[in-house]
């Protein structure tokens, strides 16, 4: 059997940074963030050649180890075979081991591009397929749905499979990241969590879970008690101690701030009229960045000369 045809031209994808857990919605709610990665993927005649510029440029492999490019192979096997080549220009901005969904940037942008590069790819990896992709090689759905879809999302498996349905986040909401300069691995935060947890403290999350889903699209006045988390921020905080003490600063302040995903990068929810003061809440210790909410999610988008990637 032929395997499949493949575009002659370069394809260049934009993926979002995201934001998961905000606060109680632990492996289930993210947030699409206006910070991305580009990648320029072209079908060669053989071998691999990558170039990285920004984050990671230093210290991201440049052969099969990329997350990058196995997202790419897995995808491409999914889509009946290999290329005998590949071409690839990797521009990344989202920080690395931060809790602002890098790897999750990476295999979307993989499969995406395998299937944009890939003739009548659609009929065999379409949305959904995607989805499911993704969580399969991430592990978990909440960062790789909010990479895919944009905006506001919530996912969940069901019967093996990823779901997921996006939601419009509130206008008003600006989110400003503060990044540390270390890093913290997501398997180190992971291995801090306890097999269970108090029924209160479950129940109480179930509650501001819930209640996020609200504050975050129609009532942003709300997202201070929206999110209030007990299931994973306070065992994580070993890990990174001066992350929970400033979410625990700036919500002090009346600032509904989380650990961005497994951390250490921390996250407030502000506003327009509020945005400024919180970014200085920080200090010097950290990367203040405020940041647009994305609403598309991955796309492919049209080439672009070197200097706008």
């Amino acid at each position: 059997m032929a395997g499949p045809a493949f575009r002659a031209a370069a394809v260049r994808v934009r993926v979002p940074a995201t934001s998961a857990n905000l606060g109680p919605g632990f492996d289930a709610l993210g947030l699409a963030l206006g910070l991305y990665d580009d990648v320029v993927v072209r079908v060669a005649d053989s071998g691999l050649h990558i170039d990285i510029a920004g984050e990671g440029s230093e210290t991201l492999p440049r052969d099969e180890r990329h997350l990058l490019v196995r997202s790419l192979r897995t995808a491409f096997d999914l889509l009946g075979g290999q290329p005998r080549g590949l071409e690839i220009v990797c521009a990344n901005r989202i920080p690395h081991g931060r809790g602002l969904g890098s790897s999750s940037a990476a295999i979307c942008a993989g499969i995406v591009a395998a299937r944009a590069v890939t003739i009548g790819a659609e009929a065999k990896l379409d949305d959904t397929a995607l989805l499911e992709l993704a969580t399969e090689i991430e592990g978990h759905p909440d960062n790789v749905a909010a990479c895919l879809l944009g905006g506001f999302t919530l996912s969940w498996m069901e019967g093996g499979a990823a779901r997921a349905i996006r939601m419009e986040p509130a206008d008003s909401i600006v989110p400003v990241v503060f990044v540390p300069g270390k890093p913290v691995l997501t398997e180190t935060a992971r291995g801090l969590l306890p097999r269970s947890v108090p029924h209160v403290d479950a129940a109480t999350n179930a509650g501001r879970a819930a209640l996020l889903v609200e504050a975050m699209t129609r009532r942003p006045e709300l997202l201070l008690p929206a999110t209030e988390d007990r299931l994973h921020q306070e065992y994580r905080a070993p890990a990174m101690p001066e992350s929970a003490a400033l979410v625990e600063r700036l919500r002090g302040e009346g600032v509904p701030a989380v650990i961005s995903g497994a951390g250490p990068t921390v996250m407030a929810l502000a506003d327009a009229g509020t945005a400024d003061k919180v970014e200085a809440l920080a200090g010097a210790d950290w990367a203040a960045n405020r940041l647009s909410l994305d609403p598309q999610g991955a796309v492919v988008l049209p080439l672009a000369t070197s200097t706008d990637i």
